[in-house]
C-alpha cells in the first residue's frame, strides 16, 4: 500500500538582508480499499483533545516513508508510519541589519461602490483589500457579481481585513485567477515581524460573500492551492459564505484547496468555517479545503460535489503526478486538530484516499472529531479507513464520532 508525504516547498530569494530557511512539507498516508456502503452510526462521550499553542505551527517535512499493511479479515487496508519531523513551508527571518519591523496599522472602514452595480469594480476591491479595515459594498438592491481583473492582496501591515458582502456580492475569478490572497511570508506584501510563519496579524474575516470560479493553477508560491482564498499566516475566519466552481492545480502531491488553502495560522489557532457552503470545487487534493499543520473548526456547513482529481497519492507513485486525496477536505501535519460539527458532506469524490476527509498526523498526535454531522456517498477509488466510509485517518487513536452518520 502506498503512503503519502508532503512535497517540498519552494525557496524565495530575497535581498542580502534576509536569510531564508527552507522547510519542506510532507504527509504520510495511503493504501488500497474496498468500498463500504453500509451506514455507520457512531457515538462517543470522549472529550475533545486540547490543542497546545506552538510558537511555530508544525508543517511536515519530506522523509523516507515506511510501508506497512494493517491485517484483519474483511478490513479495509489502512495505515502506515509516516514522517515525524515538521517545519513551516518556508521560514524567513531578519538579519541584524534588517529594517525594524513595521507596526500593524488599524484602518477605518471602506465602502465599495456608490449604489450601482457599475460602481462596484475589481479595481475598487483590490484597493480596499490593500488598504485594510472593514470593507462593505454599496452596489444597489440586487445581487451583483464582480469579475476580478486582478487578485485582491492583503497587505501585511493591516491588523485586520473584514470583507462583508451583505449576502449580495459575488467575487468571481472568471475561471482564470485566484480571488483573495494573504501571505505573511511574501515580502511583496510587506514585512511586519521577524517570524512571518507565526504572527497574530493580519486577521482576515470573510462574511456573507460568494466566491465563484477562482483558479490558482500555476500559482505555486508557498506551495500553491487556494483557488478562491490563499491564507498563510495571521488568522482566517469565514462566516455565512459560499464557494462554488473554484479550481487549483489538477495534479501534485499535497497541493490542494480549490476553495481555501491555509498555512501557518498564528499559534495554530484554528481556521473557523461557520455556516458556509462549498460546491463544485476541483483540485489535485482537497476539492474544497486544504492545509498543512493547521487546525480547523467547521460548523453548520455543507460540502457537495467537490473532487480531488490527482493520481498517485503522496509521495507520487512512480509514473504518476501525485495527489488525489480528500474529495472535500485534505489536512496534513503533526499536532493539529479538526472538528466537524453540524455539517453535511455528501457526493464528494477522491481518486485516491478519503472521498470526504483525508486526515494525516505524521507524529500521531492530531485528532479528528465529528459531531452531529452526516457523511453520505463520498466514494474514494483508492482507500479509506475501515469503519469510516469516506474518511482516511492516521492520528491519535481513532476519530471521535458523536451522533453522526457515515455511509
Amino acid at each position: 500500500m502506498r503512503l503519502t508525504s508532503k512535497a517540498g516547498v519552494l525557496l524565495a530569494v530575497l535581498t542580502s538582508a534576509v536569510a531564508l530557511a527552507a522547510c519542506g512539507t510532507s504527509s504520510g498516508a495511503s493504501g488500497a480499499a474496498q468500498t463500504t456502503t453500509r451506514a455507520v452510526v457512531l457515538a462517543s462521550s470522549a472529550p475533545p483533545s486540547s490543542q497546545p499553542a506552538v510558537s511555530q505551527p508544525a508543517q511536515p517535512s519530506r522523509h523516507p516513508e515506511k510501508r506497512q499493511r494493517t491485517p484483519g479479515a474483511g478490513a479495509t487496508r489502512t495505515g502506515g508510519a509516516a514522517a515525524a519531523a515538521a517545519t513551516a513551508p518556508r521560514t524567513l527571518r531578519r538579519t541584524a541589519s534588517s529594517p525594524a519591523p513595521a507596526v500593524s496599522a488599524v484602518h477605518s472602514g471602506h465602502v465599495i461602490g456608490h449604489g450601482t452595480p457599475a460602481s462596484c469594480t475589481s479595481q475598487a476591491v483590490v484597493r480596499a483589500v490593500a488598504a485594510g479595515g472593514v470593507i462593505t459594498f454599496s452596489c444597489g438592491p440586487r445581487p451583483v457579481t464582480i469579475v476580478m481583473k486582478a487578485t485582491a492582496k492583503v497587505r501585511n501591515t493591516s491588523s485586520r481585513v473584514v470583507l462583508d458582502g451583505g449576502g449580495k456580492v459575488t467575487l468571481s475569478g472568471g475561471g482564470v485567477r485566484r480571488i483573495l490572497y494573504l501571505d505573511t511570508c511574501d515580502p511583496a506584501q510587506g514585512w511586519t515581524t521577524a517570524h512571518c510563519q507565526d504572527q497574530s496579524t493580519p486577521v482576515l474575516t470573510v462574511r456573507n460573500m460568494t466566491f465563484a470560479n477562482g483558479n490558482s493553477a500555476g500559482q505555486l508560491f508557498d506551495g500553491g492551492g487556494g483557488g478562491a482564498i490563499f491564507d498563510r499566516g495571521g488568522q482566517l475566519k469565514v462566516t455565512g459564505s459560499h464557494f462554488t466552481g473554484n479550481r487549483c492545480d489538477a495534479s501534485g502531491p499535497d497541493l490542494g484547496g480549490a476553495a481555501i488553502r491555509a498555512l501557518s495560522q498564528y499559534q495554530n489557532r484554528p481556521v473557523s468555517i461557520t455556516g458556509s457552503t462549498f460546491t463544485g470545487g476541483v483540485c489535485s487534493n482537497g476539492g474544497a479545503l486544504s492545509s498543512i499543520g493547521v487546525s480547523w473548526v467547521i460548523q453548520g456547513s455543507t460540502f457537495t460535489g467537490n473532487r480531488a482529481i490527482g493520481r498517485g497519492a503522496n509521495p507520487a507513485q512512480a509514473g504518476t503526478p501525485g495527489g488525489g486525496s480528500g474529495g472535500a477536505i485534505y489536512t496534513d501535519g503533526n499536532s493539529y486538530t479538526v472538528t466537524i460539527d453540524r455539517t453535511v458532506i455528501t457526493g464528494n469524490k477522491a481518486t485516491e484516499g478519503g472521498g470526504a476527509v483525508f486526515f494525516v498526523s505524521n507524529d500521531r498526535t492530531g485528532t479528528l472529531r465529528i459531531e452531529h454531522s452526516r457523511f453520505r456517498g463520498n466514494p474514494n477509488a483508492g482507500f479509506h479507513t475501515a469503519g469510516y466510509p469516506g474518511v482516511f485517518f492516521l492520528g491519535r487513536g481513532t476519530p471521535v464520532v458523536i451522533a453522526s452518520t457515515l455511509s
